[in-house]
């Protein structure tokens, strides 16, 4: 099965000749579904789609609760509660978090910049905790609360569909509250809910710019997500629209699944992953409750093994392996959406029991499909624990490689380097960068994102990334914040994709990345090989073959750390710890430091001490203009 994905995204990313590609295209099965090409577009294995007004009519749970939680698992989750101190626990923090929300305002239609996104979230959240709560306890408290948000939000003038995630999340929110509480909110609330998810919700999702329909990223998995949510809810109203939204939907979330393969990376980071799958689980949940079916998501080639990723992403100092916009630390509480994953595989290394059994009170405010969360984590029942490797690759859209020693604890060793095109989605000019922790120290790093609204509010173009855009002026964003090569200290090429050609496990793993698109005319070749000789060190080799146009070639790293020039290298100096980088290839090449403390930018994301290490390398001193810049980073 990998073998094929593997060979179907070769073929996407031209590691094949076009007729030989249309030829493979041809012959190729994936998960039984044939992947054909049609002219612009390459078209990803399907869901089961029998959606129909008719179907609809058969198969559709009559009665509610059905989106994620049924009578039965009702029954099982409150047995577990009971019996179950994980489940118990968890269930505390939701009523916890319950209890806040009553003390707090009813929701207002407050923009923030152009999104509505930040109440549509507090919404969900809000009818994830409230409405759990009142399931279980039955506090008439919880009741009215959620009565007051529903009329609330459904009079809001819309949902502003101008930015279309702040309806589907808000629809999803308004859709699990006449669910799970609607038999006891007033018949006039139930209405005037259904009016909002139809009127508010789906017909806008029918007009306008709907690219998010059959989208490859997170804008896919949760606008659909949404509109399934508020189709099942208003099916007694209008089956015919309900049956063509849903149907609409599974056709449309195989493009934002297939970007899971072949290995189960996310493209636009670990905390994306977590935004764009917990949509797509809770739609599998609600599937499933709603039709007895989730019509293939859960089984989707590689989602599965994107828990893989989620768990490997988190670095021993709980700072994620933060490519592309990716947030920078791990939650506190348990991973609700991870705990989907455990309890679809029995595998408890994706349910983190110490979070979830944690006092409730130190939790703090939860995800906002918790309330959801906590009827998958009620179904959890442990097998055997299967390990994850050490030296691990993910292929794709954005392939990564990461290495681990496998111990516990936050002084083991992380290291993790990157491919990719900076077009993806949330992508950055980072092609052949790298993070490395040991002995507890991030000595190379990543400048992770920026809160997007204040960037906007200034006016600056976030969003564009053509090869002059705006968004390649941030420090953030280009190559120069990254530790990756420039070559003649110019950007990247933005559509250039560095491709994991090479890889190798075992004691010593290695990973090799072609990035000679990303530097378009300027080289003739470069492929960067990352090796880990042993437990304690990391070495960065580049082949380089370069052309008329090549003049300078500028080995780069990002550090906080202090740093101490000396003959062959550096010593970089952190927490009372160090390393040492030996320039192996050119000893007499002296490391260069830039300061970026101040950044360039006023509008650059601040670190302390942030600096970029730099061995500039004159392409005239390589013999025949080919040869290999050799750099090891050693824990003393």
């Amino acid at each position: 099965m990998k073998n094929l994905s593997l060979l179907y995204h070769q073929i996407k990313h031209k590691a094949f000749s076009g007729l030989l590609s249309l030829a493979l295209l041809t012959l190729v099965f994936y998960n039984g579904h044939a992947l054909s090409e049609r002219p612009g577009e390459n078209d990803p294995p399907k869901l089961d789609n029998p959606i129909t007004e008719a179907y609809l009519k058969r198969n559709l749970r009559k009665s509610s609760p059905k989106l994620v939680l049924t009578p039965s698992l009702e029954r099982q989750l409150k047995r577990k509660i009971k019996n179950d101190p994980m489940v118990g626990n968890f269930y505390e923090g939701i009523k916890l978090n319950a209890e806040e929300v009553l003390k707090q305002p009813v929701l207002t239609r407050q923009m923030t910049g152009r999104r509505l996104l930040g109440v549509s979230r507090d919404m969900l959240h809000r009818i994830n905790v409230l409405g759990m709560a009142y399931r279980i306890d039955g506090d008439k408290r919880y009741l009215d609360k959620i009565n007051e948000e529903v009329i609330a939000v459904s009079k809001f003038s819309d949902w502003n569909p101008s930015h279309f995630l702040d309806v589907a999340e808000m629809s999803m929110a308004v859709a699990l509250a006449i669910d799970w509480v609607g038999k006891d909110l007033p018949k006039a609330t139930v209405e005037m809910a259904k009016d909002a998810l139809i009127e508010k919700g789906i017909n806008p999702s029918w007009e306008g710019n709907r690219g998010w329909i059959d989208g490859t990223n997170n804008w896919n998995q949760v606008c659909n997500g949404g509109m399934i949510a508020a189709a099942i809810m208003i099916a007694d109203r209008d089956p015919a629209l309900a049956a063509k939204t849903i149907s609409r939907s599974l056709d449309g979330m195989p493009h934002a699944l297939a970007e899971y393969g072949p290995d189960g990376v996310y493209p636009e980071g670990s905390t994306y992953w977590s935004y764009g799958t917990s949509f797509s689980v809770i739609t599998s949940a609600l599937l499933e409750s709603a039709f007895g079916t989730d019509f293939g998501i859960a089984e989707y080639p590689a989602f599965k093994e994107s828990a893989d990723f989620r768990v490997l992403s988190i670095a021993p100092s709980g700072w994620y392996y933060n490519f592309a916009d990716c947030g920078d630390k791990h939650g506190t509480s348990g991973d609700i959406t991870l705990a989907w994953f455990g309890t679809k595989t029995g595998n408890p290394l994706y349910v983190e029991k110490e979070k979830f059994m944690q006092p409730a009170e130190d939790m703090g405010k939860l995800h906002r499909i918790a309330g959801a969360g906590l009827v998958w984590l009620s179904q959890f029942e442990a097998t055997e624990k299967e390990s994850l490797p050490l030296a691990w690759k993910g292929d794709g859209t954005n392939p990564i490689t990461i290495f681990r020693d496998g111990k516990e604890g936050p002084d083991s060793y992380y290291f993790g380097g990157k491919g990719g095109r900076a077009t993806i989605s949330h992508g950055n000019m980072d092609a052949g960068s790298f993070i490395w922790e040991y002995n507890g120290v991030r000595w190379v790093m990543d400048p992770g994102n920026q809160p997007y609204n204040e960037l906007e509010i200034t006016g600056f173009n976030l969003w564009g990334n053509c090869q002059e855009c705006e968004r390649w002026t941030l420090l953030t964003k280009n190559n120069y914040g990254h530790s990756t090569l420039t070559v003649n200290d110019e950007l990247h090429i933005n559509d250039g994709f560095a491709a994991l050609v090479d890889f190798k496990d075992g004691n010593t793993p290695e990973a090799t990345f072609d990035m000679k698109e990303i530097f378009g005319e300027n080289i003739a070749a470069a492929k960067r090989t990352f090796k880990k000789p042993d437990n304690s060190s990391i070495i960065i080799e580049d082949r380089i073959k370069t052309n008329e146009n090549t003049k300078m070639i500028t080995w780069q790293l990002m550090t906080q750390a202090d740093v101490e020039i000396v003959k062959g290298g550096a010593i970089l100096k952190q927490d009372g710890k160090q390393v040492k980088l030996e320039n192996l290839s050119h000893p007499d090449l002296m490391v260069s430091l830039v300061s970026l403390d101040p950044t360039p930018l006023e509008l650059d994301r601040h670190y302390e001490n942030l600096k970029r290490l730099e061995i500039r390398v004159p392409a005239w001193i390589l013999e025949n203009g080919e040869g290999t810049l050799r750099v090891k980073l050693t824990g003393q």
